[in-house]
């Protein structure tokens, strides 16, 4: 299945928007959270070609659902709902909501830009990648078997 083609700048104006509404309610570490990493994205905007950028950026994104999760479910409001509130609150659940399908079109750009993926799971045993492997036990034996042992001229 192949991801649309979305801008960057797209993606970020969405999520400034939807943090920028869901603000009105959960202020403080929901913000500082979310606006640090919309800035990680200004920065992969800015540096188009920067591997480090955009992986920081999806890297931050991926951790604000988790974090965005702690936040709603412990500053949501119990009690005297009004109309702002509840919009406000909507707002940053929709931005929970689409965060994991923005780190996809992300990750999908992260790939575009040459980065790699990020899991090996070369700890759980040998690596089967020998393409770099060269073994130094066996020296190159020479071409003519009986010019071994024999000394060039001139020596």
């Amino acid at each position: 299945m192949e991801l649309p083609a979305v801008n960057l700048k797209a993606i970020l104006l969405v999520h400034w928007l939807l943090t920028t509404w869901g603000c009105i309610v959960f202020s403080g570490p929901y913000a500082w959270a979310n606006f640090t990493i919309l800035a990680l994205g200004v920065w992969a905007v800015a540096q188009r070609d920067s591997v480090d950028a955009i992986s920081m950026f999806l890297g931050g994104l991926v951790v604000t659902v988790f974090l965005d999760v702690i936040h709603i479910s412990i500053f949501y409001p119990r009690v005297g709902l009004s109309d702002t509130v509840r919009f406000s609150a909507g707002m940053a659940i929709l931005s929970l909501l689409l965060k994991p399908f923005s780190c996809c079109l992300v990750y999908h750009m992260y790939r575009e830009r040459g980065g790699e993926l990020l899991l090996h799971t070369g700890f759980l045993g040998p690596s089967q990648d020998r393409s770099a492997y060269q073994t130094i036990a066996s020296p190159e034996v020479p071409a003519d078997p009986e010019s071994r042992g024999s000394i060039p001229q001139g020596y």
